[in-house]
């Protein structure tokens, strides 16, 4: 009997470390929203990990949140430093290994638990691409939005501010579509104010599509239950006095 707790314990033990292992935490920082995109897509790409989200924390800074096994972490946040490096925009990164529960429960680090451990796919591809341009300035991003929509077959699908006047157009649609509204919106942008980043991602994995925001006029409205009332007020019936029908004349036919 003592044998066979052990053995629970120690079957316990090993499933308690195996869960650990893949509860892995990883941080990249960037200074620009569409970076920060990119930068996510480049982490998911080259490791099986699952994005978590951003935060953004004001002045320009934004930081994209992977979890996963501690070695898809390290690759992940490693493809992304290089990535936001290039980009000239890296600010900081961190692995955390085994990030302690308390952790998890303050920071907005555990959004996508329940969807890990129920099965969520989040290797499935979009087939339209991304285009995100950044301005330092609101009216250069709506005059670059207007400018991009007459321009191309595109759909605006949401902007994003992260603070610092740092101002991001979000658009959807076919690669080259995305290519040229990008074009015209960095032209129309130049004029009206400052040009900070552009990106073009052009197979954004399911992972990237939700963690993007989207219009509010966008999202279709469920439709909503018919709901009846719950206390009908009925009418007060005028009661009728019916003639004694003893009293009434009778009619006689002839015959």
């Amino acid at each position: 009997m003592d044998l066979y707790r052990n053995g629970i314990v120690s079957q316990r033990t090993w499933r308690g470390k195996e869960r650990r292992s893949q509860d892995s935490l990883g941080l990249v920082s960037t200074l620009s929203f569409p970076v920060i995109v990119s930068t996510a897509d480049a982490m998911l790409k080259a490791a099986s990990v699952t994005l978590v989200g951003y935060e953004k924390t004001g002045s320009g800074q934004c930081t994209a949140i992977v979890r996963g096994t501690i070695a898809e972490v390290r690759i992940a946040v490693q493809a992304g430093v290089e990535h936001a490096q290039q980009e000239g925009r890296l600010h900081s990164s961190t692995v955390l290994p085994r990030p302690f529960p308390n952790l998890e429960v303050v920071f907005p680090i555990g959004c996508k638990l329940l969807e890990q451990l129920s099965g969520y796919n989040h290797g499935r591809v979009s087939n339209q691409a991304l285009g995100l341009l950044e301005t330092r300035g609101f009216p250069a991003m709506v005059g670059a939005a207007d400018a991009m929509l007459k321009a191309a077959d595109v759909q605006l699908s949401a902007y994003e501010t992260i603070g610092d006047g740092l101002c991001t157009a979000i658009i959807r649609g076919a690669v080259a579509n995305v290519a040229m509204a990008l074009q015209v919106g960095i032209a129309q942008a130049q004029q009206i104010g400052e040009i900070v980043a552009v990106t073009v991602i052009p197979r954004p994995l399911e992972d990237l599509e939700k963690s993007l925001p989207v219009a509010q006029c966008l999202i279709e409205a469920e439709p909503q239950p018919l709901v009846l009332p719950i206390k009908v007020k009925e009418e007060v019936k005028e009661l009728v006095e019916l003639p004694d029908l003893g009293k009434l004349p009778m009619s006689t036919k002839d015959s």
